[in-house]
This record gives structure tokens, sequence and C-alpha cells, in this order.
């Protein structure tokens, strides 16, 4: 695909490798993205809890607890720049049980030696002061007041988008099948035709472990979680302030109730190892476990609406931390195992891993002149204006008063400039993600057609 060997390869388009190529994209090198699907952010980064982390729960000491740490408050500031939407809305994790109470304050020390010092205990009383529309019999918990609620599809769009605009190549709809490697270079046979390049990072989620066999390595397994969520109408928002976390177990941070930054509520998730990579449907069991759980959290929303169900999957593997790591004599690096925190801590993985390269022999020299610049998204939550809501934009132009998707008040202007812009959607899910389009309580039923006119008016594949 390309005369000659770009310097890095990432194999994999997800929150983490785009924001490993916007990393990379500062130094002297010829960086080529290659993402399986036909979008960037369309696995594991789409579908999950969206809540930037402060890492309080983490295993201190661990590579995760490390990167989380530093990659949320990087992540806070670069969302700042970049327009992504995030609400500190804090959390309160709350005991049901007096085993779950007893465990508060271990979590309490854990969350200190992971440097959250704003963790502190709440009452009873107090909990329900904070939170009234809270179910009977909660016994105390924890408030973690830097959590926060954060855009899942704004921030890898963003990563991409400054990427490519600083001369990253991004290759979509390239699934790479196998590899040969000879006199330096590795040909990384895709269904796109080959890529060629020196060194290769691979940050492929759920797909790592096959492409770390392919590069000689084969310590993990991925083994794919499945986590069903529910989102509720925005009818629902007003019950609830803060995210409800509770208290964590071995196996997973167990079913939260959380605002999400569109004005919805959020509900799940499970966590079911299924077999299958491509396994996310929803199930009728699931589903039930939710909605039961939801009723003991938040016993009002058995009377709310639900607006849609979706299901991700964690890239699990059979150990506990990130599976990070790099291999001078293969000029490889893996970014593997990281489950649901990859989007909090994606800027502190990539800032790991380049220092990785670096040390693996890898030559990092700033690129001359360049300086890091956040593009500016859309903003789509529901904290700051939106264009339909500008008298001063819809007077420049008529197009962002003009609403097209009415649940969500988006309008023809945001989907004409999601269209053309860097990195235009492929499809209606793409679409979505740029603008929030289908994504209300009729689910795409109204607005649909009028949407996909519009995208294949564009030339949308």
């Amino acid at each position: 695909m390309t005369p000659s060997p770009a310097d890095v390869a990432i194999i994999g388009a997800g929150v983490v490798g785009t924001a490993i190529a916007r990393t990379l994209a500062g130094y002297a090198l010829d960086v080529v993205l290659v993402e399986a699907a036909s979008d960037v952010g369309t696995g594991t980064s789409k579908a999950n809890t969206a809540i930037l982390h402060t890492g309080f729960d983490a295993k201190p000491g661990s590579l995760e607890s490390r990167l989380l740490s530093r990659g949320s408050g990087l992540l806070r500031s670069y969302a700042g720049a970049a327009g992504i939407p995030v609400e500190r809305t804090g959390a309160l994790l709350v005991a049901w049980t007096p085993d779950q109470a007893a465990a508060l304050p271990g979590i309490e020390a854990n969350a200190r030696r992971n440097g959250c010092l704003g963790v502190r205990p709440v009452r009873a009383g107090n909990l329900y002061a904070r939170e009234p529309s809270l179910g009977p019999g909660a016994l105390g918990g924890l408030e973690i007041p830097d959590e926060s609620i954060i855009c899942p599809w704004t921030t890898p769009l963003a990563f991409a988008t400054e990427a490519v605009r600083a001369g990253v190549r991004l290759v979509l709809s390239a699934r790479v099948t196998a590899v040969a490697s000879a006199d330096g270079v590795h040909e990384l046979a895709t269904t796109r035709g080959p890529v060629r390049c020196r060194w290769v990072v691979n940050a492929a989620g759920l797909g790592s472990d096959t492409v770390d066999r392919m590069f000689g390595g084969g310590g993990f397994t991925i083994r794919p979680r499945r986590g069903e969520l529910i989102v509720f109408d925005k009818l629902a928002r007003p019950l609830l302030r803060s995210i409800l976390l509770p208290v964590p177990t071995a196996r997973t941070k167990g079913v939260l109730v959380a605002p999400t930054v569109y004005g919805n509520v959020l509900l799940g998730p499970t966590a079911e190892d299924v077999s299958d990579v491509a396994d996310t449907a929803t199930t009728a069991a699931g589903l039930r476990s939710l909605l039961a759980a939801g009723r003991r959290i938040l016993p009002g929303l058995a009377a709310e609406e639900v607006t849609s169900t979706y299901a991700g999957l964690r890239a699990a593997t059979e150990h506990s931390d990130y599976q990070v790591y790099a291999a001078a004599g293969r000029r490889y690096a893996c970014a593997a195992g990281i489950r649901s925190t990859g989007l909090s801590a994606s800027l502190g993985i990539a800032e790991h891993v380049v220092d990785l390269l670096g040390s693996a022999g890898l030559g990092l020299r700033p690129r001359p002149g360049f300086v890091a610049s956040p593009p500016v998204m859309p903003y789509l939550g529901e904290a700051g204006p939106r264009p339909y809501q500008d008298a001063e934009r819809i007077a420049a132009d008529p197009a962002y008063g003009e609403i097209v998707c009415h649940c969500e008040r988006v309008t023809r202007g945001e989907i004409r400039d999601a269209l053309a812009g860097p990195l235009p959607p492929a499809d209606l899910g793409g679409l979505r993600r740029r603008t929030r389009a289908g994504n209300g309580r009729c689910q795409g039923f109204y607005c649909g057609a009028s949407v996909s006119r519009l995208l294949a008016g564009a030339g949308a594949p």
C-alpha cells in the first residue's frame, strides 16, 4: 500500500490506538494507523459506561493504576481544549450489606494509595440527602468527588482528527490477517492490501492476542467480557445527581447507575464471559437482571421509559493488569488487556507506549516546528449550548436552525459538517457518533429516512 515502509504502523483505531497515533504525530516519523472497521472507535471504545475514572479502585502499584491516574488527568485537560463533553458529577459508592459496608475503609485506603485523596466516607443519612431517590436500605458509602462523565464517541474522533491533520495516514477497512518480517521491515497483509513498516504497535483491542501471536508473543489470551447496558429516557435524568457505584468485586466493578453527557441515565453493565469477540447481542436474562438491580438502586427507574439497550465487550485477559510491553528485537510494542479503563487511561497509555518504543530503539526526534493542537470538536453534550440554541449562529447559517432529528435536536448544519469533516462517517452509526442523530427515544424512526438521504447525498458508502 505504501512504496516505502512507514516508520510505525499502529494496528487498531480505538481510543488507545488513536491516542498513540496523536502522540507519535509529534515526532519526525511516518505513521500509519490501520483499522479493521470502517470508522475509528467502533469496538469497545463506543460501547462502555462513558465514565472518566479517577482510578480510585485500581490495584495500587499496578501499571493500570499508574497509567489511569496519569491518563485521566491528561484527558481532563485535553477534553477542555478539544470541546469534548465532560461533567464532574462525582460518584457515590454505596454499600447495601454489612459485608459491603465493612469493605469501605479498605476501598478508601486503596483510593488514597492511588492518589485519590478526596475520597471520604458518607453516612447513610447524607447519602439520602445527596440522592433522595436512592433505594431504601443503603448502609453508607464513599464519596469520590472527581469521578466524571464523558462523551466516549468524541474522544477517539478528536485523537484521530488531530493525528490525521498532523500527517498520520488512516487506513480503514483493513483487517490485518498475517505478517511477514525480513530485513528490518514488517509487511502486514490486510484486507486492503499490504502495509509495510519498520515498527508495529498492537492496539487491536479484542483482536490483540491474535496480533500478538503473529509477532511471536502469546503471553495472554483475550477473554471477552460482555457488558449489557440500558439507556433510559432524558425524563429520568432528575432522578440522580451523581454516579452511583456498587462495591466492586474481584471480577467486576458491578452494576452502576449514571447520568450521561447526553442527558440520559445509564444502567449497567452486566459481566458475562463469552467466547465470540463479535458477540455484542443483548439478552433477555441480562436485561432482566439489570432492571432488577436498577429497581433496588433507584426505584424510580421502574417508571421511566427505556430509550435503548446495547452491549459492549471488554478485552479482559487471564491477567489482572494491562499487558503493555515493547520488544526491541521484534520492533514491536503491545498495548492489550486494557478492559474497561481504556478511555480514561488512553493518553497515559499512549505516553507510556511511546516511551517504551523510544527505549526499544525507535528514534523519537521531535517534529520541527510542531505544536500540539487539539481540534475543536462539535459539542454533543447537554451541559453547554448546542447549535439549535445559538441565534447568532443560525442567523449566519440557517442550516443550524433546521432540526432534522427532533429527539436529539440535531440540525441539518451539524449533519452537513460531519459529512464534510476530515473523518466523515461511513454509515448511519458513524453519523450518530458525530452528531447524536437517531440516538433519541424514537431511535431514528422519524428522522431515519431524512438522515439516510443526507448521508447518501454526501456519497458515503
